[in-house]
């Protein structure tokens, strides 16, 4: 280490007033005072009251101990060397030890008041480097994003043994389960979960191709890589553990499998679906996470207005779920937040006056009061039988998790025709690719409008971090790209996020749900029975004030509470 840092790492904590240029050194003391009255970091308090913005506090604070400061974007064309100063120790540091293009060792850190750090950082680095400040915000959301490729891979050794372990109906994961696991395939699997947990992963992708095994993430509806693993064999391993964990048929390679397994993190137990699809090089795997106590927890009082729709769009859909009979039904794709929609319709309805059932594939919160049916293919209990008995049970209301084929659907239409008030949802893109899939299921399409009141398409839109959010201006390109001109983008405020440690360095924190609602009235229903091009439907649609996914995306970058890209990824642009 040269003797400039040196030296400034001891006067940032011993003779701060020697060094002090453009902080007052009444305001070091003030600080100082508070921190340690209020159990914060020093220089947490020191930017709060500077009245600083997050950049020029980091430039001024850097300029007043003489080091350089580094932004978000050059930490990211720095390569970090965590085989010298490990992740585990940088992150419990708040430091990150880099080497410069020119091999030169940098040490990042985010706090020059600790006063160990300067020895605790010599004892540990051996060779020479210079000392560097970046925010605290910077720095957590940089060491965030390796955190989910290291952790999973961390414990891998590359030829790992084959696992001989037996599955369990309840695979209990913690950190020191996972360090005794004797079995590497098991190690790997077990902290692929956990961490996919911490992280509040939707589903994990377990995809071999011609070098090994490549695993993902998906967190807020966007897959992340968390890491890469070497190895044919290895990938054929981590595959046959999933199998034996759902109790499938680990000798079949050739057709597509699907289970189910559960695992006990933190106390409760987690549900997991498993897919498994051949492929030309192997087999690929995906595990969908269930948390129901998580749900559990959100749905807690769940209403409409808490997802995120407009006041307009919560109105109709409370509208359409009080009506006395008919269909309502919700569209999109997988992870959009269909279900959770519709529980929030019918937890607004249960007034306890009304027999509610429900048939869901898997049931994935259990309703105070009203009656759940979970799906079991093995035992033939499918949407079509289950749905069937439930009409023989005196209902008032039903629910039907998903309809997939034409038997489900006609008779949730003629549940509907028949007094019974029938939430459901189906795979489309939108409400008007709806009535077309009900069409080629062979369903008549007068009993059709007959039966519907109303479709609502919906999808969950991250919304801009609040912790990191500023002011941004897209280019023309983008602005171009999105269906826009410059003159209709005059009065929008464009904002985004630069990534911080609360949202994983994504510039993300959330999500919020958009729709289009399609409220069927007589023209509506008479260009449906008599066939007429969907755009004329779309064109009255329109009319009578259906705003599309689109214009309901739109309308969010307007208000600045996300960008762009992000709703060019989520929809469709015109």
């Amino acid at each position: 280490m040269n003797a400039p840092a040196q030296s400034g790492m001891l006067a940032a904590a011993d003779a701060a007033d020697e060094r002090i240029s453009t902080f007052a050194i009444a305001s070091i003391h003030e600080a100082r005072t508070l921190s340690a009255g209020s159990q914060r970091r020093v220089v947490e308090v020191l930017e709060e009251r500077s009245g600083l913005a997050h950049d020029e506090f980091t430039r001024v604070l850097a300029c007043t101990f003489d080091y350089p400061a580094l932004a978000m974007d050059e930490l990211h064309a720095l390569e970090p060397v965590f085989d010298i100063l490990p992740f585990a120790l940088a992150l419990e540091r708040g430091c990150v030890l880099f080497r410069a293009s020119e091999g030169k060792l940098m040490l990042a850190v985010s706090d020059p008041f600790v006063r160990d750090l300067h020895d605790w950082t010599q004892a540990r680095i051996a060779a020479e480097f210079t000392i560097c400040l970046v925010h605290h915000a910077d720095l957590a959301a940089y060491l965030a994003r390796y955190e989910e490729t290291l952790r999973a891979i961390d414990s891998v050794i590359p030829d790992a043994a084959k696992s001989v372990h037996d599955g369990a109906p309840v695979e209990d994961l913690s950190f020191k389960m996972i360090r005794e696991d004797t079995s590497q395939v098991v190690k790997l699997v077990h902290s692929t979960l956990y961490d996919a947990f911490k992280l509040g992963a939707s589903d994990i992708h377990l995809e071999s191709n011609a070098g090994g095994l490549v695993i993902k993430y998906r967190v807020d509806g966007v897959l992340t890589m968390a890491g890469s693993m070497a190895g044919t064999e290895l990938a054929e391993q981590v595959i046959s553990r999933i199998k034996v964990m759902s109790e499938l048929d680990i000798a079949e390679r050739r057709v597509p499998q699907d289970g189910r397994f559960k695992i006990g993190v933190r106390g409760r137990e987690v549900d997991c679906r498993v897919s498994i699809m051949p492929s030309i090089i192997g087999e690929d795997a995906v595990v969908r996470i269930l948390d129901k106590q998580a749900l559990s927890d959100q749905l807690k009082g769940l209403r409409l207005d808490y997802l995120g729709f407009d006041d307009v769009s919560v109105a109709q859909v409370r509208a359409l779920s009080r009506e006395p009979y008919g269909m309502v039904l919700v569209t999109g794709p997988t992870g959009s937040g269909k279900t959770t929609t519709l529980y929030a319709a019918i937890s607004e309805i249960n007034n306890g006056q009304d027999k509610i059932i429900t048939i869901e594939d898997p049931v994935e919160y259990q309703l105070p009061g009203v009656l759940q049916i979970p799906v079991n293919e093995k035992k033939q209990l499918t949407f079509a039988r289950g749905l069937r008995s439930i009409l023989r049970h005196d209902p008032d209301k039903i629910m039907v998790g998903e309809i997939r084929d034409a038997e489900t659907a006609q008779i949730a239409v003629q549940s509907a025709l028949t007094g019974h008030l029938v939430f459901t949802t189906v795979h489309a893109n939108n409400v008007f690719d709806v009535i077309g899939r009900f069409v080629h299921m062979g369903v008549d399409p007068y009993s059709f409008v007959s039966a519907m009141n109303g479709i609502l398409a919906q999808r969950l839109v991250r919304v801009n971090c609040t912790h990191c959010v500023v002011d941004e201006q897209p280019d023309s390109q983008v602005i171009n790209d999105s269906g826009l001109a410059e003159v209709q983008v005059r009065d929008f405020v464009f904002r985004g996020g630069r990534g911080c440690g609360q949202c994983r360095g994504t510039g993300f924190k959330g999500r919020r749900a958009i729709g289009e609602i399609l409220c069927l009235n007589d023209e509506i229903r008479e260009l449906i029975v008599a066939r007429e091009p969907m755009r004329r439907i779309r064109e009255a649609a329109v009319r009578h004030g259906t705003r599309l996914l689109r214009d309901a995306a739109v309308e969010l970058v307007r208000n600045g509470e996300t960008t762009l890209q992000e709703i060019n990824r989520v929809t469709f642009v015109a």
